[in-house]
């Protein structure tokens, strides 16, 4: 008999990003759609299988993605603020529906939300009606309704991290005492993997969760004792509404609003489990599931070791420019605007990439820090992503990474790097890094940015910080060959890995 054939939506995702490999582990044939394929290059599991381009809202592309598929993974949620996203959420079900039972499809997997009966927020609410709509498919479908994930990367991991490091005292809206039900990665992929085996008279959705009902404190402050701080002070404030809880988020943690906004309008209910249906059909981990507080030391294990499988920096963001940097020959007759550095170096080629592949985070951007945090500061104030949003791993790059307010566009191993802003900006802006081998030995670096302004606001902001750019720009370069080129700079580039704790595996 030859192996099922999976269709895996939201693959690059934070969950479909590490259900991918465990399927092909257990012999799957594994299909991804994906919107930006590009994503996908670097994954290590990127020539293991097959891609189809296009999203859930081309009803040709989906159809392409159902033929010969036997299970289809439902893994994506807007997490847009803004707009009509409930509408084409369900739009975009009702298209997989469709295609699913005109293939033949014989299961489908949605992995949605935890919540009680009666009004809910408007994510809350829209997962529900996408669980609904695959239910009523005619397809067996089974909805995993799993509360708050905890896991290395994930955005809830990563904002209690962020407000328990940063905050000494912690004033807090109402729903820091609202009960909640954590589940670690670990078992939300148990889950989902075994959802794939069931018969096909299984149809129904099904809560699930870890072994802890916790108040948000008291999650943050667990938090706290696993990472070895000192429990925090939380007082709890009428005042503080859901739209203030998410710009305060926005502003102390790297959760941009856009995602903040979802997030902390699903902690305004209790979110615990209802019923425990899952254990008759799909039995517990055989070591049982995770508690909250070993969930919590085994991400921060994966995160000291720098071995984050994935991460919610690299989930798209609303808003920001995703259209790649044209060609040079596209440029003509549109006003772009270019600052060029380069340099000689006598560091050989593969020292000064290693500086290149390791810029950003938590080495900064090697100039005027103070001009760097300023500008991320300023976008985290309108809402864009600022500068803190880091990167998922401190020495290594992939296409599709999150780099503070850049993306990596494109990489090319050991010669160049090209990032794409979405920081909020009056334009588009690329970054591109490149190094190449001199005659005679040595290196040669080649920095470039490159911007298209929109109106006359684009143009006017160029020449507002083009004064900057001498110092921000010609200093980065000199940084970067200088340490490249000074004794002691391959050490301060290769960062130490903690020891990675053997059990930390899907932490």
């Amino acid at each position: 008999m030859s192996p099922s054939r999976v269709l895996v939506t939201g693959a690059t995702g934070y969950i479909g990003g590490r259900l991918v490999p465990r399927l092909l582990a257990r012999g799957y044939v594994v299909r991804v759609l994906a919107r930006s394929p590009q994503k996908l290059t670097d994954v290590p599991w990127a020539g293991e299988v097959e891609v189809v381009e296009g999203d859930l809202h081309d009803p040709d592309a989906v159809e392409r993605a159902m033929a010969d598929v036997d299970v289809v993974y439902y893994l994506v949620h807007s997490m847009r603020a803004r707009g009509d996203f409930e509408d084409e959420e369900s739009a975009a079900a009702r298209t997989v529906a469709a295609a699913a039972k005109e293939a033949g499809v014989r299961r489908i997997v949605y992995l949605g939300a935890l919540h009680p009966d009666g009004p809910l927020s408007r994510h809350l609410r829209s997962r529900v009606a996408v669980g609904r709509i695959l239910l009523e498919s005619g397809v067996p479908t089974v909805v995993l309704q799993a509360g708050v994930v905890i896991g290395s990367g994930s955005a809830s991991f990563e904002m209690i991290r962020h407000l328990t490091e940063v905050l000494p005292y912690m004033p807090a809206p109402r729903w820091v005492r609202n009960r909640i039900q954590p589940i670690a990665i670990r078992d939300v992929l148990h889950y989902l993997l075994a959802a794939a085996e069931l018969p096909p008279e299984v149809s129904r959705g099904f809560d699930i969760g870890g072994p802890d009902i916790l108040r948000y404190g008291q999650m943050m402050n667990a938090f706290a004792v696993e990472a070895g701080l000192r429990q925090r002070p939380i007082a709890s404030l009428p005042v503080f509404t859901p739209w203030l809880a998410s710009q305060w988020v926005n502003l102390v943690t790297p959760i941009p609003r856009s995602l903040a906004v979802p997030i902390i309008e699903s902690l305004q209910y209790d979110c615990v489990m209802r019923e425990h249906d899952i254990d008759a059909v799909i039995p517990p981990p055989p070591e049982g599931l995770t508690g909250y507080r070993r969930a919590v030391r085994l991400a921060l294990a994966k995160e000291r070791a720098g071995e984050v499988e994935t991460s919610w920096q690299d989930a798209s963001v609303a808003g920001a420019p995703s259209d790649p940097l044209p060609s040079d020959p596209e440029w003509s007759g549109h006003t772009v605007y270019t600052d060029v550095r380069e340099r000689d170096s006598s560091a050989d080629p593969e020292l000064l990439w290693r500086v290149v592949e390791g810029i950003g985070g938590e080495r900064g951007w090697y100039s005027f820090p103070l001009a760097w945090a300023l500008r991320g500061w300023a976008d985290k104030l309108v809402g864009g992503v600022g500068l803190r949003r880091g990167r998922r791993d401190a020495d290594h790059l992939n296409t599709g990474d999150a780099l503070d307010w850049w993306r990596v566009e494109r990489i090319e191993r050991g010669r160049s790097l090209r990032l794409r802003a979405e920081m909020l900006v009056p334009g588009r802006a690329w970054l591109e890094l490149a190094v190449r081998p001199r005659d005679g030995g040595g290196s040669h670096y080649r920095q470039r940015a490159v911007f298209f302004p929109r109106g006359l606001a684009g143009r006017l902001y160029w020449f507002a910080i083009l004064p900057f750019h001498g110092v921000i720009f010609n200093g980065m370069a000199n940084r970067i060959v200088y340490e490249a080129e000074h004794p002691g700079a391959a050490s301060r580039v290769a960062r130490p890995l903690d020891a990675a704790v053997g059990e930390s595996a899907d932490a």
